[in-house]
């Protein structure tokens, strides 16, 4: 490679190749939207969507008998000044989705509403709702102090149910299965 015109061919292919690389990953970024934060009579309630949850790969390894599963982790914090941040929640949840091939139909599983399951034959609806949180109850009203500051955090995680003897090694799209949002942070005074 001695020879400048083909550096710089060389040089311009490993800069595109870079590009390219990285607005694929922009373009399949997973992150949350729409999080509001609300209250009940009793309690402070969470909602968000995950956006850009569903991937070509993830939608075969589905159909190919692998469960896939959002795992949530969601945190409440008050704020206090010159010392350190009280916790006061750290919840952790699961979406879980099946796929039955004699049905020809989806199984969702949500764990925060007390691990209810129900059927879907449309893979995008089950995506929505697996995809979103709707309502959680954070914390009850009762447990936070009035003119307080509070920050809630927001994270989800795509990940693979454990497979049998070590078969995440063989299954070749398996490697776009451990997706990720970064935590979102919310300040709010209730």
């Amino acid at each position: 490679m001695h020879h400048p015109i083909l550096r710089f061919t060389f040089l311009l292919f490993l800069v595109l190749c870079a590009g390219t690389s990285a607005l694929a990953e922009t373009d399949k970024e997973v992150k949350f939207k729409d999080i509001t934060i609300t209250t009940s009579n009793k309690h402070l309630l969470l909602f968000g969507v995950i956006k850009n949850g569903k991937h070509r790969e993830l939608e075969q390894a589905l159909h190919s008998g692998i469960p896939m599963q959002f795992k949530f982790f969601v945190e409440l914090f008050r704020i206090r000044n010159n010392w350190p941040d009280e916790e006061l929640v750290s919840l952790e949840f699961n979406h879980t989705l099946k796929y039955d091939a004699l049905k020809e139909s989806y199984q969702l599983e949500l764990e925060e509403r007390k691990n209810r399951t129900a059927t879907y034959t449309d893979l995008n609806k089950a995506m929505a709702v697996m995809s979103d949180i709707n309502g959680l109850k954070v914390i009850q009203l009762a447990k936070l102090l009035p003119d307080n500051s509070y920050e809630l955090r927001i994270k989800a995680e795509l990940s693979k149910k454990t497979l049998p003897m070590n078969l995440h090694y063989i299954v070749p799209f398996i490697s776009m299965w451990d997706l990720e949002t970064d935590w979102v942070t919310i300040e709010f005074t209730y």
